[in-house]
């Protein structure tokens, strides 16, 4: 295993989940937790010697997402967020995935607002395999330029690779006119559906 697994990290209040989104650490497994506690270098370092599935299959189902580090935000406000983007009262909650073969998909995000909207399955993708807009290297792409989403939601790009199996990293970019700009990165473990 790459020493890059090996990271374990202390937690601390800010990065608490609840029970349900924690992997025992004692395990030595990457988890949604341990992820959100590295820095944009590392995720980005993780990200590229990441696998990539042989199969759409890997990624069937309801997967528990984490939004783990958004780019630009300063020390404080990081902090500040990593926290609400572990706490319940989050808005997304991941993404569900469904292939239609081996090479190609479907899917949507899922949001939680309660007493206002509760829970909604929002701004569907097709799955495919294709090249990373970050290294070139293959990647599971998830592409949001449907007739169904409204045009801001059709600029953004996604994608993801397998740190461990059944959990997945992935950068989240807008599409400019000319190039991809890195806004944020996520996960999203499978082990936990």
């Amino acid at each position: 295993m790459p020493a890059v697994f090996n990271y374990r990290m202390n937690v601390h209040s800010e990065t608490q989940t609840t029970p349900t989104a924690r992997i025992e650490p004692s395990l030595g497994l990457p988890s949604l937790d341990s992820l959100a506690a590295r820095s944009l270098g590392e995720l980005e370092a993780l990200y590229r010697t990441a696998t990539v599935s042989s199969s759409m299959h890997a990624a069937d189902g309801a997967l528990i997402g984490r939004m783990l580090a958004v780019r630009g935000v300063p020390g404080p406000l990081r902090r500040a967020l990593r926290r609400f983007a572990a706490s319940s009262s989050f808005v997304w909650e991941g993404k569900t995935f469904q292939a239609t073969s081996d090479t190609h998909g479907t899917g949507h995000n899922r949001c939680y607002v309660p007493r206002v909207l509760g829970r909604q399955d929002l701004f569907g993708f097709a799955t495919s395999f294709g090249a990373s807009a970050l290294d070139g290297k293959p990647a599971l792409i998830l592409d949001y330029d449907l007739d169904v989403n409204p045009g801001y939601i059709r600029h953004v790009h996604d994608e993801i690779r397998e740190v461990t199996p059944g959990l997945f990293l992935g950068p989240a970019m807008w599409k400019g006119a000319r190039d991809m700009t890195l806004v944020l990165w996520f996960a999203l473990d499978a082990r936990l559906s």
